[in-house]
């Protein structure tokens, strides 16, 4: 799959700094950027902030808050000085990016509290590609970025937005700087990196559209699985998700999880949500592991962790899982997980795991 990471920040700061450039003689301060209260040369300013802020959270393995320092410029810097600063603080993220291990995640507030090194490339070139909009706005200059990186954007951290036939509009849109046909528009937003499960040998990791995308069509979905890795009905329920997505109506912390083994960050399994609780709060749940996997109870670990995710949420009252009558191995996972069973059939068996709130 095409990663997000140093590569895509370099482009985007590339792009914005050969546009920007063309109207270094202007008066940034005096015109104010696009629909921002800000003026040109202090939205400029926020653009080197926010990658340099990035690169320090990372670099710095910041999980509670923000690493406590800021950038300030000489005084005297003029417009080419700002576009130097923005070069060099996307290099130090995208260098950054390039040494971080996948399995690093640092603190980020929107909206789950921490993001890997996907969400923080994400992050900065949405920030470099808004921005430098916001100011070629002001300043009466055309700007459109390449359309496969506003689409590798949206899939990874706008998961909750409908996919358009223009990458571009759509971003804008998902940002409030923009309208799409047959869309309201957009008069708050936040970006959602993906939410991240702790248990105690594993982490279950959500899975982005990007990666849905590429766990589908066979691949490994950014993730150092085990052998045999990833089973079948991972993939199938990648498919689901995606679908999910195209049609606007994925709701990114009731989808798919990777299991991921703390010991050497190997993905060993999947598990994941078949949608949103429904109208009486029950929300239904279903596993796999990889063959090489199984035995060692993971898929036991990581049914109650996401359990417990789900029954902490106000709008679920009940957890409810099926199998096969055949699946012996199955049946005891989920019994060992707390489930009760309380239907079956010819073919299948029914198990729930109630709310101990009542």
């Amino acid at each position: 799959m095409r990663y997000m990471g140093g590569e895509q920040v370099e482009e985007a700061v590339a792009g914005a700094v050969a546009l920007l450039r063309t109207a270094t003689d202007r008066d940034w301060e005096g015109m104010p950027a696009g629909r921002l209260e800000w003026s040109c040369r202090y939205t400029a300013e926020h653009i080197a902030g926010d990658l340099i802020t990035y690169a320090g959270q990372l670099a710095g393995r910041a999980t509670e808050a923000y690493v406590p320092f800021e950038i300030t410029l000489d005084d005297g810097t003029d417009n080419d000085g700002v576009l130097h600063v923005i070069e060099t603080t996307g290099a130090l993220l995208a260098a950054t990016l390039r040494t971080t291990p996948r399995e690093v995640r640092a603190f980020h507030p929107y909206p789950f509290r921490g993001a890997n090194r996907e969400g923080f490339a994400a992050m900065g070139v949405t920030e470099v590609l808004a921005h430098t909009h916001d100011i070629a706005e002001g300043l009466g200059l055309a700007y459109e970025p390449p359309a496969e990186l506003c689409a590798d954007v949206l899939a990874r951290i706008f998961p909750h937005v409908q996919p358009g036939a223009d990458p571009w509009r759509t971003l804008l849109w998902a940002t409030g700087r923009g309208e799409l046909p047959g869309r309201a528009p957009v008069t708050g937003w936040r970006w959602r990196n993906n939410l991240v499960i702790e248990a105690e040998r594993l982490t279950l990791q959500g899975v982005t559209p990007a990666a849905a995308t590429d766990l589908a069509a066979g691949g490994d979905g950014g993730f150092a699985w085990v052998e045999s890795g990833p089973f079948q009905g991972t993939r199938d329920a990648a498919g689901m998700l995606l679908k999910a997505y195209e049609a606007g109506v994925h709701r990114p912390e009731w989808g798919v999880f990777v299991l991921v083994r703390r010991q050497d960050g190997r993905a060993v399994g999947g598990m994941g949500f078949h949608g949103a609780p429904d109208e009486d709060g029950r929300v239904e749940i279903g596993y796999d592991l990889a063959e090489a996997a199984r035995g060692h109870g993971y898929a036991t670990e990581g049914l109650r962790a996401l359990s417990a995710w789900a029954l902490a949420r106000e709008e679920v009252t009940s957890v409810f899982a099926t199998t096969e009558h055949a699946n012996l191995a199955s049946q005891a996972v989920i019994v060992r997980a707390g489930f009760r069973q309380v239907a079956g059939d010819g073919e299948q068996l029914a198990y729930e795991l109630r709310d101990p709130r009542g």
